[in-house]
């Protein structure tokens, strides 16, 4: 299967339990940013843009922990800046697991050692690698020679460890496609668990016109359709037809908050105009249909999995025909 039946038994419980309690919006998934620290630069983030003339202090684990118990979402990333600069890595991932949630560990890869030797494999665990194309284009937009083939190799020891790896790339104005599909190949043959594939988001602090727009995406993604068939995607089939452009829906920013070293980040991981102390205080006060494609310019050219994949689980919810082919799809893993 391309999930495990734990993560599906967990959406589903988080749907029914929010329907019955008559909640319309509700996270399935916490963005989690115990530290903006990093030790990259890569071309097309804003993090170490927005942070780093006056960078805020980590979170402590005990706020960590209370943002995964307010928000009662079933999966966690935790993500950053870096999160393996976060010195208490360990013992929050070790505790969300207990809490029986789901946590998707967001790596640049050169740190990320350590913790394959220190933690043990589970299930509900898995190591997200960031991999934006073949050594020299990664390592040009991380800024830092060498950072493909580390990556690569640590991918390598988690496997072998017993861990669920997985990998995100970024796509921008430039990617070679014959490129990607060189490094896709290369990931499906150390056996990665998934993979996942979204255009970047077009961020304001970013000068260079690195970013793909709306018509330009679906371009760049049908160019690509044939990967999907022959790669472990954990993009859905329905997300997938968006970025082709031969299906339309609306963004679920609530779907995927962030709480970080700031705040409560809303209305979502990529933008930014309020900052509240309480989940409760940004569910409640952000002006959510403020925002999207047509409402807000900057959501014109955004198709990020973080505001897509919500929508598309809670269509599959409302949709038998969605959530056959969905499930169809889980099952049809390489």
């Amino acid at each position: 299967m391309r999930f495990p039946v734990s993560l599906y038994v967990s959406l589903t419980k988080s749907f029914i339990r929010n329907a019955l309690a008559g909640r319309k919006r509700f996270p399935l998934v916490l963005m989690l940013e115990p530290t903006h620290r990093c030790n990259l630069a890569c071309a097309g983030c804003d993090r170490i843009r927005l942070h780093d003339d006056m960078q805020s202090p980590d979170l402590s684990l005990e706020q960590c922990i209370g943002a995964v118990t307010e928000s009662d979402a079933p999966v966690i990333t935790v993500t950053g800046g870096e999160p393996l600069l976060y010195k208490e890595l360990i013992p929050l991932v070790r505790e969300i697991l207990r809490m029986k949630k789901h946590v998707y560990l967001c790596t640049n890869g050169l740190l990320t050692e350590s913790f394959i030797e220190e933690f043990e494999p589970s299930p509900r665990l898995t190591i997200n690698f960031h991999l934006d194309g073949l050594e020299e284009t990664h390592d040009a937009i991380t800024n830092k020679s060498g950072t493909f083939r580390k990556t690569i190799e640590t991918i390598k020891k988690a496997k072998k460890r017993g861990f669920r790896v997985s990998t995100n790339t970024s796509v921008y104005k430039n990617s070679d496609v014959k490129e990607l599909e060189r490094l896709f190949e290369i990931l499906t043959n150390i056996k990665i668990d998934g993979t996942l594939i979204a255009p970047a988001f077009s961020y304001e602090s970013v000068e260079n016109n690195i970013f793909l727009k709306r018509d330009e995406i679906h371009d760049k993604f049908n160019q690509m359709a044939s990967f999907f068939e022959r790669f472990p995607f954990m993009n859905s089939p329905l997300y997938v037809d968006l970025l082709k452009g031969v299906r339309d829906m609306p963004c679920t920013p609530w779907g995927n908050p962030t709480r970080n070293p700031l705040g409560w980040k809303a209305p979502c991981y990529l933008i930014t105009d309020a900052y509240y102390t309480s989940f409760g205080e940004m569910m409640e006060k952000t002006p959510w249909d403020s925002y999207g494609t047509g409402k807000d310019p900057r959501c014109e050219n955004c198709l990020v999995h973080s505001g897509y994949e919500a929508t598309v689980m809670r269509t599959a919810f409302a949709n038998p025909k969605d959530l056959l082919r969905l499930l169809i799809w889980n099952l049809k893993h390489h």
